[in-house]
């Protein structure tokens, strides 16, 4: 009788030997942690690159909006910037960035460089939209640019009787799954364009109280 439950329980051992059927369940779960570490981290890096670009999208399409402004078809009128124009173009501003909440966690930033009566470059008006707690990395307005602005290498300055719209953009990153794969960040873009058409530089920003000051 002992020899016969010995070996019954060396075959069965020898069963469970060959018994491949749980092989697959269980390299797979092994895998899946794996798997889906990899798959989040995918999916966070290819959402911070896509709001990063977006936030790039902001500051050239708020540059490009301010450079337009005051076009008119009249000849005889040189137009002015008024309030109500400069607060469209940075509410547009923050509305492209709705699907990430930019309102809430980041800043919109323009400033006028132009020349002054003593062939300074400086910043005329300033004008800032966003609820982030932030300031101009070039001054306020008034500030006098020696040698205009913009980084290192990528400085840009106003021709005489004509600005420049510099928008400077800043976007505190809000990742999908908290800091699980990437750090707090601060996305900083920027932008300039030439005024397009003539523009009455003189009175600055018209028409107002401004509900975008800085």
């Amino acid at each position: 009788m002992q020899g016969f439950a010995k070996a019954k329980v060396a075959g069965w051992l020898r069963a469970m030997r060959r018994d491949r059927r749980g092989v697959s369940i269980l390299e797979f779960a092994l895998a899946l942690p794996i798997f889906l570490i990899l798959g989040l981290y995918g999916t966070e890096v290819a959402y911070m690159s896509m709001i990063n670009m977006e936030v790039s999208e902001i500051a050239t399409s708020v540059a490009d909006n301010s450079s337009r402004i005051g076009q008119t078809d009249n000849s005889s009128v040189t137009p002015t910037v008024t309030e109500t124009q400069v607060a469209s173009v940075m509410t547009g501003g923050l509305y492209q960035g709705n699907s990430f909440n930019f309102e809430a966690h980041g800043r919109i930033i323009l400033s006028s460089l132009e020349i002054n009566s003593k062939s300074q470059q400086y910043i005329h008006w300033q004008r800032c939209s966003g609820d982030l707690t932030v300031a101009s990395a070039y001054g306020v307005a008034g500030t006098i640019e020696t040698n205009g602005m913009g980084r290192t290498g990528h400085m840009v300055m106003a021709p005489t009787g004509m600005a420049v719209m510099y928008v400077e953009v800043y976007y505190d990153y809000q990742p999908l799954f908290g800091t699980m794969f990437v750090k707090s960040s601060r996305f900083e873009r920027e932008a300039a364009l030439l005024v397009r058409d003539d523009r009455n530089l003189t009175p600055g920003v018209t028409g107002g109280n401004s509900t975008t000051s800085c």
